[in-house]
């Protein structure tokens, strides 16, 4: 059996996708979240409000993401995975509304570094050497 760690990121994304489609087509607003460690995708799902409120009563939404329009949010969030640069941690976003018939995407990449991997990277020497020379 095939290790997720051994699939790229877009494999992953990709698999994310197909994971969610069933809950997309029932939203028309959300944002799907991605949690990388090690260019592996750990935890992912979707954060939405599609219950609304009155008078005492809650419904949802009526209409959500159609084929095509998932289609092209699918490859929209592979397409942002090309401005992705050199970290390995983090958490990618993917904002996304039905407006006027046509899917709006907003990709938020967040790069999560780790103060502890740096000190076991840089002995204190080398950090400790350029620190006196900036104060």
């Amino acid at each position: 059996m095939m290790k997720t760690e051994q699939l790229s990121l877009a494999r992953q994304l990709d698999l994310v996708f197909k994971e969610l489609e069933e809950e997309l087509s029932g939203l028309s607003s959300g944002t799907v979240f991605v949690q990388i460690r090690n260019n592996t995708i750990g935890k992912f799902g979707i954060r939405h409000h599609p219950l609304e409120g009155r008078n005492g009563e809650l419904r949802s939404e009526d209409s959500g993401l159609t084929p095509v329009q998932y289609s092209s949010f699918r490859i929209m969030a592979l397409e942002s995975l090309k401005y992705k640069r050199h970290w390995t941690h983090g958490e990618i976003s993917y904002e996304f509304a039905v407006r006027q018939g046509s899917i709006i995407v907003d990709a938020i990449l967040e790069s999560n570094y780790n103060m502890a991997n740096l000190m076991i990277r840089y002995p204190r020497h080398t950090y400790s050497d350029s620190l006196t020379e900036v104060f």
